[in-house]
């Protein structure tokens, strides 16, 4: 009897076991939804790849504030689905580092920096230039291939003692900006574990002296700044794609 009765047991804990499985697996994912986290989530992505290249079609540039190659993000911002492609390669990069906050940079960021925050589930914090928000810290006045800037400022309570922030914004130069924002994160005793953009302008890294460009190592090394990795998607060895300008074309953009 004590052996039947240990059979059916074992019958009916299979049966709810394969019931419950039966159940999870009929639970149904938007089948685009389902291979993109698939995809997104198994692969590392590089500078540059195919991913990359695709992406950079969508981000023409044109004359602007006498920049003869200004990168535009509002190609990919009208472009739902290679914007979530954007989104999902930055969340796939940062899923697994163990971050406690997303920030971005005024003004871009603050387009870029939310929907990573939300898939990473973590707190987005804003980093404004000054007299833009109430109880807030400022970094020293910094450059960038516009020209000189007042300090970027964050509230003092976003930024926890030992806190790692991963700091995004929508292009790396000189460094100007970023090197702002690591200040900040260091000065409220945290640390930035990368610096995430769409693009990088890889010829500020470190250009030759006779070029007369602006050296984001050079930059980064006088601000004792020797541990913040910055990384970008794409390029300009990819972006190629010039748009196209209405007739009578301006370039009438102001400085920020």
């Amino acid at each position: 009897k004590t052996t039947i009765l240990t059979f059916f047991i074992c019958i009916h804990l299979i049966h709810r076991c394969t019931s419950s499985i039966v159940r999870y697996k009929s639970v149904n994912l938007h089948p685009q939804l389902s291979k993109r986290l698939t995809n997104t989530m198994t692969k590392i992505y590089d500078q540059d790849g195919p991913e990359a290249q695709e992406i950079a079609k969508y981000l023409p540039y044109f004359p602007f504030k006498g920049i003869p190659r200004f990168y535009d993000i509002g190609g990919f911002l009208a472009a739902p689905e290679v914007f979530q492609q954007i989104v999902d390669i930055f969340v796939a990069r940062y899923a697994d580092i163990g971050i406690d906050s997303v920030a971005g940079l005024d003004a871009r960021g603050f387009i870029l920096g939310p929907p990573i925050a939300l898939a990473l589930k973590k707190p987005f914090i804003m980093m404004r230039k000054e007299g833009k928000m109430p109880n807030t810290i400022a970094s020293p006045e910094y450059k960038t291939e516009y020209g000189s800037r007042s300090g970027m400022t964050v509230q003092k309570d976003r930024i926890k003692e030992g806190d790692r922030v991963l700091v995004i914004d929508d292009l790396v130069a000189t460094g100007g900006t970023l090197s702002s924002a690591i200040q900040l994160v260091q000065a409220c005793g945290g640390k930035v574990v990368e610096c995430a953009c769409v693009v990088e302008l890889k010829m500020f890294i470190d250009p030759p002296a006779d070029t007369g460009l602006p050296s984001r190592t050079k930059l980064f090394k006088d601000l004792d700044i020797n541990d913040v990795p910055v990384w970008g998607l794409v390029s300009e060895d990819v972006l190629t794609n010039e748009a196209e300008l209405p007739s009578g074309y301006v370039d009438d953009g102001e400085e920020h």
